[in-house]
């Protein structure tokens, strides 16, 4: 056997075993009943269909969150992989306007410093989102930003960062970030744990309508 074909199916079969692990190492986050959703206004939120590997999420002018906490074996997860699909969305917003940036839909990966994620499991989204030691990882789908835009929150100040992975529109994509770059590039790295996850769509401020679904969340 040729030489230079033995070792070229060395590299191919390293390859797939590679993948094979990456694959065998991710933990899917299920969209089940764990998930608690956290409304801003008494008359105004989102309807979201949980479903298992998928959740929809349909917004008509309104905007809330969902949410759940991650188990202990999750914390230490340094990416993420998702797919999202948007059939109908909101205008190209501004993300960094308070009141002004409505968007399709965004995932939120919520840190705590290992040292206090154990003390404050169980702790509802609103005490995680408002706690000066917590850090967010906003990625969005919307707003009028380039793809790898990073902004600042114009809700969490310097515990929060909006990251931009698709413009305003519509279609379907699969995501793949790298949690640990981008937490290091935006709050200076340190000991971090995942805690919790978020999902939303907004639509209030444009008065507009959302229909999208996100599935095979998983992290590792």
């Amino acid at each position: 056997m040729n030489e230079r074909f033995t070792m070229s199916r060395s590299l191919a079969a390293a390859a797939l075993l590679s993948l094979m692990a990456l694959q065998v190492g991710a933990a899917p986050v299920s969209f089940d009943g764990s998930w608690k959703t956290q409304k801003f206004s008494l008359f105004s939120s989102n309807t979201y269909g949980f479903n298992g590997n998928s959740v929809s999420v349909a917004s008509d002018g309104s905007v809330s969150l969902a949410y759940r906490q991650l188990p202990q074996s999750y914390w230490d997860a340094t990416s993420a992989q998702w797919s999202w699909s948007v059939q109908e969305g909101v205008p190209a917003t501004d993300l960094r306007k308070k009141g002004g940036d409505d968007r399709n839909l965004a995932l939120y990966f919520v840190f705590l410093p290992a040292n206090q994620a154990e003390a404050l499991q169980g702790a509802s989204v609103r005490q995680l989102l408002t706690n000066d030691a917590a850090r967010v990882l906003v990625y969005v789908w919307g707003g009028v930003h380039n793809r790898g835009a990073v902004l600042n929150s114009p809700y969490l100040g310097n515990r929060g960062k909006t990251v931009v992975l698709r413009g305003s529109g519509t279609g379907s994509a699969s995501e793949n970030v790298n949690l640990a770059r981008d937490y290091a590039n935006s709050f200076g790295g340190g000991e971090a744990a995942l805690v919790g996850i978020a999902l939303s769509g907004d639509s209030d401020d444009t008065n507009s309508r959302i229909r999208a679904s996100i599935s095979g969340l998983s992290v590792n």
